[in-house]
């Protein structure tokens, strides 16, 4: 059996919270390439820089995490031209988890001081134990069943 892979994508709270209310995962404006390096048993932690795609007010938390669904990457027509891509994932009750405390404790944060350049990339992969640390941090007790 695969070994599980462990993802960040990178959205608005506002457009995660869709995401999880859909049960879908989208990511770098709806580009199929991300979705389709993530496989299904796969994990995905939302890391969200801004409360609302068109506002200035910041979140800069972990606000999602959920497991990748056996199911193909979809494409759906939202109107207006957007036809963006989308993977089922099993998102997880959690709580927001704040970036500034772990800054210096996670591994893929290789410059503290420039900490948030990562994230400009929109999806990536998170190593094992940082994705860990995360997800315990996030779900708690349920952390037990990853």
């Amino acid at each position: 059996m695969r070994k599980p892979r462990y993802w960040v994508a990178v959205a608005s709270c506002d457009h995660v919270r869709t995401g999880v209310e859909g049960g879908f995962a989208q990511a770098c404006h709806g580009k199929a390439a991300p979705l389709r390096r993530m496989a299904p048993g796969d994990w995905v932690i939302y890391y969200s820089p801004r409360r609302h795609f068109e506002g200035e007010e910041p979140c800069q938390a972990f606000t999602a995490i959920g497991r990748v669904e056996e199911a193909p990457v979809e494409q759906v027509d939202l109107g207006g031209g957007f036809k963006p891509f989308r993977r089922a994932v099993a998102f997880l009750p959690c709580r927001e988890v704040p970036i500034r405390p772990w800054l210096g404790r996670l591994s893929f944060i290789e410059d503290v001081r420039r900490w948030g350049y990562i994230f400009r990339r929109g999806h990536f992969e998170l190593p094992e134990q940082d994705f860990r640390q995360l997800s315990q941090e996030m779900l708690g007790e349920e952390q037990l069943h990853l």
